[in-house]
């Protein structure tokens, strides 16, 4: 549990990031709750790369609190640290890619 207080009543984060392992192509999903909407300049990163919702890259939140990102059909490189920040706080997590061997 991450608890970041900047003042009285200041959103925290109640459910941050967890790493997630993957194989190529698949999708790996991100989430993070706030205690209570309305917190401003919210922003995903992947190695400190800004995300943006696009067709691979799904970013929704619900009820302002809940928010979620989705990276679709994954590969190798996409594998390093997701970043959620919203306004003071801060959560991140580790995405690891798997390939597929063949000789298995």
């Amino acid at each position: 549990l991450l608890l970041c207080h900047t003042e009285e009543a200041a959103a925290v984060i109640v459910s941050g990031l967890r790493s997630t392992d993957v194989f190529v192509g698949e999708s790996a999903t991100f989430t993070c709750e706030l205690s209570h909407p309305g917190v401003r300049n919210v922003q995903w990163w992947l190695d400190g790369t800004p995300l943006h919702n696009n067709l691979v890259t799904e970013i929704s939140e619900q009820d302002g609190r809940i928010h979620t990102l989705t990276l679709n059909d994954v590969a190798c490189h996409d594998s390093g640290t997701v970043t959620f920040r919203a306004g003071p706080l801060i959560s991140s997590a580790k995405l690891l890619v798997k390939g597929i061997s063949l000789l298995a």
